[in-house]
C-alpha cells in the first residue's frame, strides 16, 4: 500500500476497501477552500460533500440519463468484465460519484481507466472543451466488514435522500441501493 499527497491525501491500496469520491470540475465554487490547518481531511470532505449535494455551482452532467448510464455501465464493467475491483456501494449524483470498492489493482489501473473512459465517451455529449472529471479525487481507506464499512455504505446510498433527490435510497435510479442496480447487478 502506497500513500501520497497532492492537494488531498491518497491511498493506493489493493485488497482493502476504499471510499472514493470524484467530481466534475467547477462543481465547487472557486472561492471555497478547505485549509488543512483548520479542518481534518474528514471535516473537509463533509464540508465539500455538502456543497456538492446542493449543486450550487458548476456542471451537473451526471444527471443526464445517458451520461449516468455510461458511468453506471463503466462501474459494472470494472468489476464484472475487467475484474479490477469488487464494488460494494455506489451513487452517481448530478456532479459527483461516491463509491466503496475493494481494488484488486492500483488506482492507476482502475480509477484512471474508469475516469478516462467515461470522460472520453461523455465529453462529446457534454459539450465541454475542458477535462470532464476533476483531476484529483478524494479517497479514504476503510476497515472491511466493520461498523465503519457499513456506515460508509449507508452514507453513499443515502446521499440522494440527503440531497433531496429521492424520498428513499431505493428509488434513486443511479445507486447500488436500487434493487436493479446493486453492486453486482448485470
Amino acid at each position: 500500500m502506497r500513500y501520497h499527497d497532492r492537494r488531498l491525501p491518497h491511498w493506493d491500496a489493493t485488497e482493502q476497501p476504499l471510499f472514493v469520491t470524484f467530481r466534475l470540475p467547477g462543481s465547487l465554487p472557486r472561492s471555497r477552500d478547505f485549509p488543512p490547518i483548520h479542518l481534518s481531511s474528514g471535516q473537509a470532505f463533509v464540508a465539500m460533500d455538502r456543497i456538492l449535494d446542493r449543486t450550487v455551482s458548476g456542471p451537473v452532467f451526471l444527471q443526464r440519463p445517458e451520461i449516468a448510464r455510461l458511468v453506471l455501465g463503466s462501474l459494472r464493467d470494472g468489476q464484472i468484465r475487467f475484474h479490477r475491483y469488487e464494488l460494494h456501494a455506489f451513487v452517481i449524483m448530478p456532479n459527483h460519484v461516491h463509491l466503496l470498492a475493494t481494488p484488486h489493482v492500483t488506482a492507476r489501473h482502475w480509477l484512471g481507466p474508469l475516469k478516462g473512459f467515461t470522460a472520453h465517451e461523455a465529453n462529446p455529449d457534454s459539450g465541454l472543451d475542458r477535462p470532464f472529471w476533476q483531476a484529483e479525487s478524494y479517497d479514504h481507506l476503510v476497515v472491511r466488514d466493520g461498523p465503519e464499512f457499513e456506515r460508509i455504505r449507508g452514507y453513499i446510498e443515502q446521499n440522494p435522500v440527503k440531497a433531496g433527490l429521492a424520498a428513499s435510497a431505493e428509488e434513486y435510479l443511479w445507486s447500488s441501493a436500487t434493487p436493479a442496480q446493486g453492486p453486482a447487478a448485470g
